[in-house]
């Protein structure tokens, strides 16, 4: 028997929120598939289930060849806001909308990227160990440091970059940032202090807080030589993409002396393999990709991930979400 119903593939980690406000039209299916789904598991469903109109994606790549298995896809979407893993001229080819989740995820992402600083500057580990292992008397000879009149260089002023500075604004620190696609007026107003020229201004950065998005322009944006424009002191946060940072020449500068420190949430490859070369050293702290992943930011981005969903399938795609929106006419 025929049905009218528009059939959304929803990745497993979609909250319940989310899958509510799908739910409440009797005018959608959904159906489920899981978070590491390989790519030809992925177009076998797809191809099995088509037409398939819409997709709510974790970390899956989707580009040409799903499109192709999906039959009639209208929107597809990323319960999250970066899309590295999605071809978008693919997608703008056939006039299908990428959404993102917008702001729900920035909070967690900056808090997250303030914490490492943090547990870097306060040496949390080593101090946790100094406590756990009985060397109570070592304690004055590993002092932390504050970030009160530190100067960090946020690169990249978006949804993610801004309330990192924020955050660091509240620390008392001097808050500098690096976005040539942002008017200097617009930094300015928001207390920070903009800067032109990257590798002019490394040298002065205590901290650097990676928050701009995976492309061309950005793969291996801090390589061995402007990782040797840093001072000796300062450290590295990354929690944006694998990739922006070379862990080949992070790890040379790291065990050199070159660079303190690092905090990744990131990696070249995801998970990163056994016996990483960074893994054993002292002076990296590290996250499995969850900086935007906290309990919150789920249920935010799941909500939003839906409402894309529904707005692109009523004709009324929510503009400022559609990474693509020469698709909208």
């Amino acid at each position: 028997m025929a049905t009218n119903k528009k059939k959304i593939l929803v990745t497993e980690s979609m909250s319940q929120r989310g899958r509510a406000l799908l739910n409440e039209r009797d005018d959608i299916e959904l159906i489920e598939f899981p978070n590491m789904i390989s790519a030809k598991d992925f177009e076998a469903m797809l191809k099995a289930q088509a037409p398939v109109h819409g997709v709510a994606l974790g970390a899956t790549r989707f580009g040409e060849t799903e499109l192709e298995a999906s039959g009639d896809m209208k929107v597809v979407t990323r319960i999250g806001v970066g899309y590295d893993a999605v071809d978008v001229p693919a997608l703008s080819r056939r006039k299908v909308p990428l959404m993102v989740a917008g702001t729900a995820n920035s909070p967690s992402v900056a808090e997250q990227a303030l914490f490492m600083m943090l547990m870097l500057a306060k040496r949390a580990v080593e101090m946790h160990s100094i406590v756990k292992d009985g060397e109570w008397g070592s304690r004055l000879g590993k002092l932390p440091f504050d970030l009160f009149g530190k100067a960090v260089l946020i690169v990249g002023f978006g949804r993610i970059g801004t309330r990192t500075a924020k955050r660091c604004l509240a620390m008392e620190m001097n808050v500098l940032i690096y976005d040539p696609y942002k008017p200097a007026s617009e930094i300015k107003s928001a207390g920070c202090e903009p800067v032109g020229d990257l590798d002019a201004e490394l040298p002065r950065a205590d901290f650097v807080s990676i928050h701009c998005p995976k492309t061309p322009e950005t793969v291996g944006m801090f390589n061995a030589a402007r990782m040797k424009r840093m001072k000796p002191s300062a450290y590295l946060i990354n929690t944006a993409r694998g990739g922006i940072v070379e862990e080949k020449a992070l790890h040379e500068a790291l065990v050199s002396g070159k660079l303190a420190g690092a905090g990744l949430d990131v990696f070249e490859q995801e998970p990163p393999p056994s016996g990483h070369s960074l893994f054993a050293l002292p002076n990296v702290i590290m996250a499995p990709h969850v900086a935007g992943v906290t309990r919150e930011a789920v249920d935010r981005m799941s909500e939003q991930t839906a409402r894309n969903i529904l707005s692109a399938l009523d004709g009324q795609p929510i503009r400022q979400n559609v990474i693509n929106p020469d698709v909208l006419g």
